[in-house]
C-alpha cells in the first residue's frame, strides 16, 4: 500500500442505508409540482458520474415509506446492474434498488470515492459478495465489510484530476464520433432527400427490385440448439440478432456442422450482405464484412443481397429513414411482420454516379471514424492503467 494510504472497512467510515418503496408505488407516483424525484436506476446514464434527472416523481406522502437523498450524495445500485457508483446532483427517494453512502467525517473526494468504487477491483468484491439466484444483490451489511483504501484528501484531488482529464478525453472523442454520424446524415439529406417522400424526384422503386434476393433465417425448429456444436476449422458460425445490433461479426459463440449447413445452405450469410435484426430492437443493419466466418443466420434476421442498381452505402442509409414503416406483430416482444411488406417499400432511387459521390464521402468520413475509434481505444488503455495503478 502506498505511503501514507489506510485501509477500513466501508462501514467504518461511511453509513450505508439501503433505500425503500411506498407500495403500491403506481399509487404514490405524481406529475404534480410538490412531487419528489423518483431515482431509479434507469435514471442513471452510462459512462456518466452524476444523476441529474429523473423520469417520474412521488406525491411528499410516500417520502416517509421511502428513503430521501440529497444532491451530492452518494449512491450504489445493489441488485440487477450491481454495485454501480453515481453522484447525486439532485434531492429525491431512492428505492430498495439503491444504497446511499454518507461520509460524515469527510474523508473522502466524492469522485474520489466513485472511481475506486466503481474500479474493476472493487467490482469484483461486489461480485464475489453478491448473493441471489438469477438476479444477484448486494446488501448493506455486506457493503460495510468492504475494504477501502484512503488516501490523504490532497492525493485524491490529485488522482481525480488525472482520471477526470483522461475521462473527458474519452467522452470528448465518443463525442465527435456522434458529430460524425450526424454529418454524414446530413450529407445523405442534402443530396437526396427523404427517400420516402422523394422531393426530389428520383425514380421510387420497391426494395424487392433493388435485391437479388431477401430472405428470413429459418424456422426456430429448422436450427434448435441442440444442433450447436463446438468450433472448429469445418464448423458453421451462427448470425444472430446481436451482430446486427452490435455491428460487429466477431462476436457469438454458436457454430453448426458442415452437414447441418448443408441442409440449410438457403440461409448462408456471405461478405457483403446486409443483415437486418427482426426481433425485440427492430431494424438495426449491418454489412458482414470481407473475412468474416463462413455461417447462416438465424431466424431473428433478414438477408438482402443487394444487385448492381443501387450502391451498399445508400442502401443502408436509406433503409434507416424507412424501417420504422416496417409491419410488425406482436405487444410484447414485436417481430417483423412480413417480408412481402418490407419487398413492397418503395424508396428513391438516385442515378448511380451520385450515388457512388455520396458512398465515396462516407467512406472518407468512415476513416477519421476509425483513426477516433483507435485514440479512443488508447486512452480507454492509459484510463484503466491508471485505475489499476492507483486501486489494484
Amino acid at each position: 500500500m502506498k505511503q501514507g494510504w489506510e485501509i477500513k472497512k466501508l462501514g467504518e467510515v461511511c453509513t450505508v442505508e439501503r433505500g425503500g418503496s411506498p407500495r403500491p408505488i403506481d399509487a404514490f407516483l405524481t406529475d404534480a409540482e410538490d412531487g419528489i424525484n423518483w431515482i431509479k436506476i434507469g435514471d442513471a446514464t452510462t459512462g456518466s458520474k452524476y444523476i441529474t434527472a429523473t423520469k417520474e416523481k412521488i406525491k411528499p406522502e410516500g417520502v416517509k415509506k421511502s428513503r430521501m437523498v440529497y444532491k451530492d450524495d452518494f449512491i450504489l445500485s445493489n441488485s440487477m446492474s450491481f454495485g454501480k457508483p453515481y453522484i447525486l446532483g439532485i434531492d429525491g427517494c431512492i428505492h430498495d434498488g439503491w444504497l446511499v453512502l454518507r461520509d460524515s467525517n469527510n474523508l473522502f473526494d466524492k469522485s474520489f470515492l466513485y472511481y475506486y468504487l466503481g474500479s474493476p477491483n472493487i467490482y469484483r468484491e461486489f461480485k464475489r459478495l453478491a448473493v441471489g439466484g438469477v438476479v444477484n444483490n448486494l446488501n448493506s451489511e455486506l457493503v460495510r465489510g468492504v475494504n477501502v483504501v484512503i488516501p490523504p484528501l490532497i492525493e485524491q484531488e490529485k488522482i481525480v484530476a488525472e482520471l477526470d482529464c483522461l475521462s473527458g478525453i474519452i467522452e470528448k472523442k465518443k463525442q465527435q464520433l456522434k458529430e460524425y454520424d450526424a454529418l454524414a446524415q446530413s450529407i445523405f439529406y442534402e443530396m437526396f432527400g427523404n427517400p420516402i417522400d422523394n422531393e426530389k424526384g428520383w425514380e421510387m422503386c420497391t426494395i424487392d427490385s433493388l435485391c437479388s434476393s431477401i430472405v428470413r433465417g429459418p424456422f426456430g425448429s429448422a436450427l434448435k440448439k441442440e444442433y450447436f456444436i463446438e468450433p472448429t476449422q469445418t464448423a458453421y458460425k451462427v448470425y444472430e440478432q446481436k451482430h446486427a445490433i452490435q455491428k460487429n461479426a466477431e462476436i457469438g459463440t454458436y457454430y453448426i456442422s458442415a452437414e447441418r449447413f448443408a441442409t440449410l445452405s438457403r440461409f448462408e450469410v456471405k461478405a457483403g450482405d446486409i443483415i437486418m435484426s427482426c426481433s425485440g430492437t427492430i431494424g438495426e443493419l449491418f454489412e458482414i464484412p470481407i473475412g468474416a466466418e463462413k455461417g447462416l443466420m438465424n431466424q431473428a434476421l433478414l438477408k438482402f443481397t443487394l444487385n448492381n442498381r443501387i450502391e451498399k452505402i445508400y442502401f443502408l442509409f436509406a433503409m434507416e429513414c424507412v424501417k420504422d414503416s416496417f409491419d410488425r406483430k406482436g405487444t410484447g416482444l414485436q417481430n417483423i411482420g412480413s417480408v412481402g411488406t418490407i419487398k413492397k417499400t418503395q424508396i428513391s432511387l438516385p442515378k448511380i454516379s451520385l450515388q457512388q459521390e455520396f458512398a465515396s464521402k462516407i467512406e472518407a468520413i468512415e476513416k477519421q471514424k476509425e483513426l477516433l475509434k483507435q485514440s479512443i481505444a488508447e486512452t480507454e488503455t492509459l484510463f484503466n492503467s491508471r485505475m489499476d495503478y492507483y486501486f489494484n
